[in-house]
């Protein structure tokens, strides 16, 4: 059977007290630290105002952010692993604070989780709270948007994960927005993509609630 590994989309809903599970592995840090910076440093930037036009939110979310970007970085800050933090859907399914060590090892390995703020995140990879979905049109140096940002660097950090485990298959069970980042056309290897569909009355159906919960099982 060929080696599998899965790419998720991250989520909006977090949980920055969770604990990680007794006798879990030590925390990583996010490989692409340097990149994020870069865009919090951005995002500090902008007001209230920009941000809830930026991101299409509510003024009560802006408000949120912008305390979250004058925030990050700073020693006092809430910080956790990505799997256990993330509380959306796809996580709910994934029940990564259940999880023992040894499954903790393997998703280290095999799973990833694409962010528009961190690039490509291990499971155990310490975020703090943020909310930047990278379909956002965030203007850098590098471009009009976070595609243009990240061009091909998710990719080859992707494509060098994959062959250190030996994967020959890799599981997308991440949303197009989100899999488009990772440019995985261009990756070289073999891909299947799942998309859940909910059967009722003889007609399939696509719901995005069972999806999401879904591909955190799956996962």
């Amino acid at each position: 059977m060929s080696k599998l590994f899965t790419i998720l989309s991250p989520a909006k809903t977090l949980d920055m007290e969770a604990p990680l599970p007794k006798g879990a592995p030590a925390v990583t840090r996010p490989r692409m630290a340097a990149r994020s910076k870069q865009l919090a440093t951005v995002l500090q930037g902008y007001s209230t105002g920009q941000l809830e036009s930026l991101m299409s939110i509510s003024p009560k979310l802006a408000d949120l952010n912008r305390d979250r970007w004058e925030s990050y970085g700073t020693r006092s800050n809430p910080k956790g692993p990505a799997a256990v933090c993330f509380r959306g859907d796809v996580f709910q399914g994934l029940e990564a604070w259940t999880m023992n060590k040894k499954a903790f090892s393997w998703a280290q390995d095999h799973v990833r989780i694409l962010s528009g703020l961190y690039g490509l995140l291990r499971p155990l990879d310490v975020i703090q709270p943020y909310r930047l979905e990278m379909g956002t049109s965030l203007k850098t140096d590098a471009g009009k948007n976070l595609y243009e940002f990240w061009g091909t660097e998710i990719q080859k950090l992707l494509k060098k994960d994959m062959k250190e485990c030996g994967a020959e298959v890799l599981v997308n069970l991440a949303s197009e927005e989100y899999s488009k980042a990772a440019q995985l056309d261009q990756l070289g290897h073999r891909m299947v993509s799942v998309k859940f569909l909910q059967v009722d009355k003889g007609k399939s159906k696509f719901i995005s609630f069972y999806a999401k919960q879904s591909r955190g099982l799956m996962a």
